[in-house]
């Protein structure tokens, strides 16, 4: 595991880089880090879609760019994920998750993607009201915790140090 830990001054940033882009400067940002992350840009789409979720295809889309931000904003380099580092990641990551559910046990998440700020900022995205009131339904949530969970945790192993 890296040692390099997405702070919450550098999700702040990304938060407010991301949050006051137009559509256009959205579109060119989302852009920017499809191509410098294709291949995880693809899965984490991809999850969205196997759901059938139109909402949860948009808030990955979203998610994508901020985490990506964030990343920059730390100062990290990021090495491009490849389809093997998906192929390897599922069936550990989906047996964290089982587990994760089942005990209901913050460490085993913590664990198994590590960073803390980062993890917290989800589950607080996931649950609390948006600035207008909306809330997601539980489907929509967990299908988003598991999506963006992946993205920060493969990101986060992608880490060069």
């Amino acid at each position: 595991m890296n040692t390099i830990q997405i702070s919450h001054t550098s999700i702040s940033k990304a938060i407010e880089i991301i949050d006051h882009l137009d559509d256009d400067a959205l579109d060119a940002t989302a852009e920017k880090y499809v191509e410098a992350q294709p291949v995880l840009f693809g899965y984490a789409i991809s999850a969205g879609q196997e759901y059938e979720n139109e909402q949860l295809e948009g808030l990955i889309i979203y998610y994508f760019c901020l985490f990506s931000e964030a990343f920059t904003q730390q100062g990290v380099n990021l090495r491009r994920i490849e389809e093997e580092d998906v192929d390897n990641f599922i069936d550990p990551y989906n047996e964290m998750l089982d587990q994760f559910f089942d005990e209901d046990d913050e460490a085993i998440l913590e664990d198994f993607c590590d960073q803390p700020d980062l993890n917290q900022f989800i589950a607080i995205e996931i649950s609390e009201e948006d600035e207008d009131g909306t809330t997601l339904d539980d489907d929509t949530a967990t299908q988003l915790f598991t999506v963006t969970t992946a993205i920060v945790s493969l990101l986060s192993r992608a880490i060069i140090d």
